[in-house]
């Protein structure tokens, strides 16, 4: 099997900018969120639908954004 549907996008995440990578294999969506700045993954997420899988990756991205401390500069 291999990836269709291929989508890569930014978005803006508590002002945290991430890239959400999503595709399909098969009949599953496949979503991926990652911290764009040292593009640490954030989230591995799949669903039926893109939007499911993309919602559930920016989720559990946004509630480990929140806990990630700024330091001033």
């Amino acid at each position: 099997m291999r990836a269709e549907d291929y989508r890569e996008r930014r978005i803006q995440i508590d002002d945290w900018p991430v890239t959400l990578t999503s595709y399909r294999v098969g009949d599953v969506y496949h979503c991926k969120a990652d911290n764009v700045s040292p593009g640490a993954t954030l989230a591995r997420t799949s669903g039926v639908t893109r939007q499911q899988a993309e919602e559930k990756a920016i989720a559990r991205a946004r509630e480990l954004l929140a806990r990630t401390r700024r330091q001033p500069v």
